[in-house]
């Protein structure tokens, strides 16, 4: 591990220098790579640099406990030998788990896409609660969040909704909620006070900066129309929503939520240009759909990743069998706990598998 790390230290060291040279300043595409590669072992070298650190007093005690000091500051050494032995300890595990593999994407912006699955109208409802649960999530990172495209129900809720969270990190977070999300409540439609299920699917696709992915300008099909409102009816007079169709794929993105023409074709380009690489990095030659197939199945019952149980007060996440007594928290944003448990999960079974 050791040897690991200082490769990983002379490697930034060596990024450092290269970043520094005029040649590659003024080369967009090797600058991006280095500095996101440099960024990438940031963390690593900062915590093995306190490692190191913490070895070294760990050695200057040991020096000084060895020497002829009294009993009281014999006391004293141990009692700080064993705080920075803990020290130690905790660093050398986060070393261990920053050397397990990394998803490329993990740094990237988001586009998640939440659909309505069964039940109808209630179903809407709660894919419109979703997204108040990911906005206030978003919003308490300090993450920018742009809603793409949408199709809204009678009643106020989301047949389907496409959006864009701006931020470091954001897909390391939210793809832990790609799936279908599960329901248990008295919708606000029923008199007779029955218990609804419903779902809603979640998918999550990392944003694909424009350098990452040649399009050619000819593969694409542009449409323009009206925009949209709730139950279908056109809004608006200018036809400023657009539709970009891949060619080659027939991968579709559509962006109608600006009154500015150029802004929705740039908004697509961003939901296009994710598509496309999600199916690049997949090596499927079928529609993305595919991909979001697999994500969030048909969006029936049986198929949750997480039941939002509102008579219970109670979320649970079926992937690790793990329940939290805060729904409502949990739909104001309150997300951490649920994720960080997800990805303790991976992180236990990594482990476990690399030292099998």
């Amino acid at each position: 591990m050791f040897e690991k790390l200082e490769l990983i230290q002379r490697r930034y060291d060596e990024l450092n220098q290269l970043l520094a040279r005029a040649e590659i300043v003024t080369d967009p595409r090797q600058l991006q790579e280095l500095s996101k590669e440099k960024a990438d072992l940031e963390d690593i070298v900062y915590t093995y640099q306190q490692y190191k650190a913490k070895e070294q007093e760990l050695a200057e005690l040991d020096a000084l406990l060895n020497s002829h000091v009294d009993a009281e500051m014999m006391a004293f050494i141990k009692e700080e030998l064993s705080k920075l032995k803990q020290q130690r300890d905790n660093l050398i595990h986060s070393l261990k788990l920053s050397l397990l593999p990394k998803d490329p994407n993990d740094e990237k912006d988001v586009i998640v896409e939440i659909r309505a699955g069964a039940g109808g109208e209630e179903a809407a409802l709660f894919a419109a609660d979703l997204f108040r649960m990911y906005s206030r999530y978003a919003d308490a990172k300090g993450w920018q969040i742009e809603i793409i495209d949408s199709n809204q129900s009678e009643i106020g809720g989301f047949k389907e909704l496409v959006f864009g969270i701006k931020g470091k990190g954001a897909f390391s977070r939210f793809k832990h909620e790609r799936g279908v999300h599960r329901v248990q409540r008295v919708p606000t439609t029923e008199a007779s006070g029955r218990i609804h299920t419903s779902t809603a699917t979640v998918a999550v696709l990392p944003a694909v900066e424009e350098i990452e992915l040649n399009i050619n300008p000819d593969d694409l099909k542009m449409e323009f129309f009206h925009s949209r409102g709730a139950g279908g009816q056109n809004v608006n007079k200018v036809t400023t929503a657009v539709r970009i169709t891949h060619i080659p794929t027939g991968i579709v993105a559509s962006c109608q939520d600006d009154r500015s023409q150029v802004r929705n074709r740039t908004k697509a380009m961003e939901v296009l240009r994710a598509r496309l690489l999600a199916l690049e990095q997949q090596k499927q030659s079928e529609s993305i759909d595919k991909e979001r197939q697999m994500q969030v199945g048909g969006g029936q019952r049986a198929e949750k990743i997480r039941t939002y149980n509102f008579p219970q007060n109670r979320v649970t996440d079926h992937r690790i069998n793990l329940s939290f007594h805060n729904l409502q928290q949990i739909l104001d944003g309150e997300l951490d706990e649920v994720i960080e448990a997800l990805i303790s999960k991976e992180q236990v079974e990594q482990l476990e598998a690399a030292l099998t």
